[in-house]
């Protein structure tokens, strides 16, 4: 399954997984509604975008972006993208980006002219791999952490999360969602 799907898939499921890997209260995400926004022009698509679903202006909406290749113009493209979307939705929130990277190895910072951007603190860029992990890790947290895992650790990885699942997820459709995500994974 591409890497980008199976996010999309993460954050619609479970939206606090997002909050949890920023170390935001998870309580936040239920001020939010994940989606994937098309930005005419280009066509550009985004990611995903938290957009709050609150009416207070200052919660601010979160442009996603999960990249697991190196790509020399990300935050071009990334940058053009958001300002697009800002001029044609004319959002009243401020904006957030986030950028998901498996190692800072895939980071291509390779574009000068973005420097200044990056270096807001409305830019942040979470590496997988630097996580922290364990049982008490947030459930998302070990979730996408399973994502990057090496072969041999996944299978015990995964019956561990199997276990956490069914123990800590009450919800029903919540818990078979996120099964059949970590049998999407394993395969």
């Amino acid at each position: 399954m591409k890497t980008d799907s199976l996010f999309y898939h993460l954050f619609q499921i479970r939206p606090q997984l997002f909050f949890e890997l920023l170390s935001d209260s998870s309580q936040a995400a239920c001020n939010y509604q994940f989606t994937s926004v098309e930005v005419k022009q280009l066509a550009f698509r985004i990611d995903g975008i938290f957009f709050p679903s609150s009416g207070n202006k200052k919660d601010p909406f979160y442009v996603v972006e999960v990249q697991f290749q190196p790509d020399e113009q990300l935050y071009s493209r990334i940058f053009s993208e958001l300002f697009l979307y800002i001029k044609q939705y004319q959002p009243v929130h401020p904006w957030r980006v986030v950028v998901i990277d498996p190692t800072r190895s895939v980071e291509r910072n390779s574009e000068p002219h973005f420097q200044p951007l990056l270096n807001l603190e409305q830019v942040r860029r979470i590496y997988l791999d630097e996580l922290e992990e364990g049982k008490n890790s947030p459930l998302g947290v070990r979730l996408v952490k399973l994502i990057t895992s090496k072969e041999t650790e996944v299978s015990q990885q995964a019956q561990s999360l199997l276990e956490s699942v069914s123990r800590e997820v009450e919800e029903t459709k919540l818990r078979n969602d996120i099964i059949d995500l970590i049998e999407s994974i394993m395969v």
